[in-house]
């Protein structure tokens, strides 16, 4: 009797450590509008990943007009301020994007920096004077004489308050706290930007650290409403700040941004939910062209002359230069009921069971979002624009639902622990780097990733990735590079063999 031969076992292989994340959705460039042009003229140049360069130009226009006016929403008139989040690593070419895009901010505050100093001169000047004055006036006020007395007193009303100093150039801020950006408000213009192409330094630094992130998400947030925020010292009493408006983008790693996404806070506040997020895909590895279509040139020459020019237009602040009072920009009949009409389809779909029950932190703001993003476009294109028309609101909506679709697809990237996130960094690290089949504690120590380079965190991630398949350890005292080894492991390169 012939038996049948027994089944080999198969060992399932290495397991995967996350979850592969879809790729998102093509950028709809289209619905730029105005600023298509630039973005793809940015794309042209740098090589970048288009939404890389789409992020850049949007909250640059944003940051741009947000002085000017606040849109009119389905719940009330917004701020058009965006906040933006762009998730790339590192050699995607983020700041050359920016660079190309913010020169006309730069150029900006380089002018405005050489009039601050002269200004700043002639009120030390007039201080002086306003506080000699002043000086004189209060002793004669103190006299004996009563006629010089009465007569000091008329003066000292006349003499009007204290010149003021003249506001500080900066549009832009890179890593500040709250505390730092309340400041800036105190003494500068009303309407900045916090901008930064390496955000894992703000992420990661004093104004998010576990003592400060609660008050920081708390105030940016208030920023976004259009809300007043204020201050309150023991020392100072309560400073209030209405009228400040607040754009940002953030441009960050996936290892800074990962901490974000997951941080409860941040999510628990709707501070996430208030950001327009991108992770788009890799391009590095394929940008061999040679050259650049040499209107790419003409386009973001056109794209800066007119940020100049909305930069040097007066914004709004009635008496207070520091207290906006912008205009309002309605919506047409057809834009408004554009705009509802898309409500209703993201409000469906947040039901239980829907496809957006899981980021409705996101989706509940996305209509005001396609209004805010409306609003930029219409006022970038002309800011006395009378209302929204029904194609910027098309524009918006396209944009909004994009952006809807990338915080869905990239909600569960953002429930990632952080040894899991280290574990992955070392494993990708060792099947594209690493030369040799095996791999030791010293070695991820002294030319691993410089984030794992302690023992007890390299011991760690080894042992998840053992854990995982992706390592085999080798029994304590085998030879390897010419030396016993306490502790080892074989890499495995995939399914049922080690190298």
């Amino acid at each position: 009797m012939n038996m049948p031969e027994p089944i080999p076992f198969v060992s399932e292989g290495p397991q995967p450590l996350l979850r592969e994340i879809p790729a998102g959705e093509a950028y709809p460039t289209h619905a730029l509008g105005p600023l298509q042009a630039a973005v793809e003229a940015v794309q042209d140049i740098s090589q970048a990943p288009v939404g890389i360069a789409a992020q850049s130009a949007l909250s640059i226009a944003a940051l741009a007009v947000q002085g000017f006016a606040d849109v009119e929403t389905l719940g009330g008139d917004a701020p058009v301020s965006l906040f933006c989040l762009t998730i790339a690593e590192s050699g995607e070419r983020k700041s050359r994007c920016d660079r190309l895009l913010m020169s006309g901010i730069r150029d900006h505050e380089r002018e405005a920096a050489k009039t601050y100093r002269d200004e700043l001169a002639e009120h030390e000047t007039a201080r002086e004077i306003w506080a000699g004055k002043r000086k004189r006036m209060l002793g004669e006020a103190a006299g004996h004489d009563k006629m010089k007395s009465t007569g000091a007193e008329a003066d000292l009303r006349a003499l009007g308050p204290e010149p003021q100093p003249p506001l500080l150039p900066n549009v832009t801020a890179q890593e500040p706290t709250f505390e730092g950006l309340l400041r800036l408000y105190q003494k500068g213009r009303p309407a900045l930007g916090l901008f930064s192409d390496e955000a894992g330094g703000f992420i990661g630094g004093h104004a998010m650290n576990s003592d400060n992130r609660l008050k920081t998400i708390s105030g940016l947030s208030q920023l976004w409403n259009g809300d007043t925020v204020n201050r309150i010292r023991s020392g100072d009493g309560v400073t209030n700040y209405p009228g400040r408006r607040l754009s940002m983008h953030l441009m960050a790693q996936q290892i800074a941004a990962r901490p974000l996404l997951a941080d409860p806070q941040a999510s628990g506040q709707g501070f996430l939910a208030r950001f327009l997020i991108t992770e788009p895909p890799s391009l590095i590895g394929t940008r061999l062209r040679r050259g650049h279509d040499l209107n790419s040139e003409s386009a973001i020459a056109a794209f800066t002359s007119r940020l100049a020019a909305i930069m040097s237009t007066p914004m709004p602040t009635g008496d207070n230069p520091q207290e906006l009072t912008p205009m309002r920009l309605p919506l047409s009949f057809k834009a408004k009921e554009l705009l509802w009409r898309f409500y209703e389809a993201v409000e469906k779909a947040q039901a239980k069971g829907g496809e957006m029950e899981h980021v409705r932190a996101y989706a509940s703001k996305s209509a005001e979002q396609a209004a805010r993003i409306a609003g930029v476009l219409t006022l970038w294109a002309n800011l006395d624009a009378p209302e929204v028309a029904p194609e910027a609101m098309g524009w918006g909506m396209t944009l909004a639902d994009f952006y809807l679709g990338e915080a869905r697809r990239l909600a569960e990237a953002g429930n990632v622990s952080q040894e899991t996130e280290r574990a992955e960094m070392l494993r990708r690290w060792l099947l594209e780097s690493w030369p040799h089949p095996e791999i030791l504690p010293g070695d991820v120590v002294q030319m691993g990733p410089n984030s794992l380079r302690e023992t007890k965190t390299a011991k760690s991630v080894l042992a998840t990735l053992a854990q995982f398949g992706w390592l085999v350890p080798i029994p304590a005292g085998e030879v390897i590079r010419g030396a016993a080894r306490k502790e080892a492991y074989f890499i495995v390169k995939g399914a049922n063999h080690a190298l």
